[in-house]
């Protein structure tokens, strides 16, 4: 684990729940439980990795942490000077100053930066909003930071078309980086991008932690860029969180059947060996018709009847590993190997 220490997050029961509404007058009919009860902890210098298939719940989860949606319960825990601030719970100057030490960049490096500024305007804007009227002291922050990130100089007067999607995604992490955060929401900064340009801008991230000491949650739905650069992971279904360990522990030996399954589909770099891919049936659990019992039961080929009748809990199976699973531990599930 990298230069992790205490803990800079805490999420404790984190929900957030958006209605579904029906007729002229808005009439509430259902909830959308896009996260239901989430707890983690982050530590300083730490990456987690946060995955699982679209639509499981982990984006809002990042979101509902930098306050972008409010949630419907429970706390995030945010450690500045010393003390632990509720980000669920602050408003105004308060949530403000907390948005300083808190950044995200974002998936989409096309729709994130607006066609209209300049990199020096896109990436100075958080400068501006904090303070630094002075144009002159915001453009010398702003090389610094393209240097730090891997662009030239003469990138600054350009705008954003051009540009190729790595050296847009490069702004956005300039421009993450403008106010010197201490946490970074990175919700799937390379799902848009080539392959190769996959591997310099995670390189990029990587480096970028240990040269400032940045912490990540890193959100992706590919479990071979999760396995480059995050130090735990937690995988995500249905809005909670299934599984959670360090990123060796759950690549050898994962405790969840759905876990196993995500492992299943990472490609295998060499044509000798065949990976035995798991199918699932059907489709991930709908969030506004959360199934009895454990919501992955109707895809788990190990299901029984009480995993139809009972919520399994997210129990610690061994220190600094837990599963939501009647059945966790019992089970021989394949991991992955090197």
């Amino acid at each position: 684990m990298r230069n992790a220490s205490e803990p800079l997050l805490w999420v404790r029961n984190l929900k957030k729940h958006f209605p579904i509404t029906r007729g002229v007058f808005g009439r509430v009919v259902g909830q959308v439980r896009a996260v239901d009860d989430v707890s983690f902890t982050l530590r300083e210098g730490e990456c987690l990795g946060l995955v699982g298939e679209s639509g499981s719940g982990k984006t809002t989860v990042g979101r509902a942490i930098l306050r972008a949606f409010a949630p419907t319960a429970g706390e995030v825990l945010f450690r500045v000077d010393g003390k632990a601030v509720d980000v669920a719970k602050a408003t105004g100057e308060q949530l403000k100053a907390l948005r300083r030490h808190m950044q995200m960049i974002f998936q989409d490096p096309y729709s994130s930066l607006n066609p209209r500024m300049t990199v020096l305007d896109v990436v100075g804007e958080p400068l501006l909003v904090n303070g630094m009227r002075n144009r002159r002291e915001r453009e010398r922050r702003v090389r610094k930071l393209l240097a730090q990130v891997g662009l030239k100089p003469e990138h600054l007067r350009r705008y954003p078309h051009a540009f190729s999607g790595g050296q847009r995604q490069r702004i956005g992490i300039a421009r993450a980086l403008a106010l010197e955060p201490k946490l970074i929401v990175a919700d799937e900064p390379v799902s848009a991008l080539d392959v190769s340009v996959q591997a310099q801008v995670l390189n990029l991230l990587a480096e970028l932690q240990g040269r400032l000491g940045l912490t990540y949650l890193f959100i992706a739905h590919d479990l071979s860029v999760v396995r480059h650069i995050a130090d735990r992971v937690a995988v995500m279904y249905c809005g909670r969180l299934v599984e959670v360990t360090d990123v060796d522990r759950l690549f050898a030996a994962p405790k969840h059947p759905y876990t196993e399954a995500l492992l299943s589909a990472v490609p295998v770099p060499d044509p000798r060996r065949r990976s035995k891919r798991i199918l699932l049936s059907g489709e991930v659990a709908d969030p506004s018709r959360v199934p009895p019992g454990c919501p992955f039961h109707p895809r788990c080929r190990h299901a029984e009847a009480e995993c139809r009748e009972r919520v399994p809990e997210l129990r610690e199976l061994e220190p600094g590993h837990a599963a939501r699973c009647h059945f966790a531990g019992q089970l021989e599930l394949v991991g992955m190997a090197d």
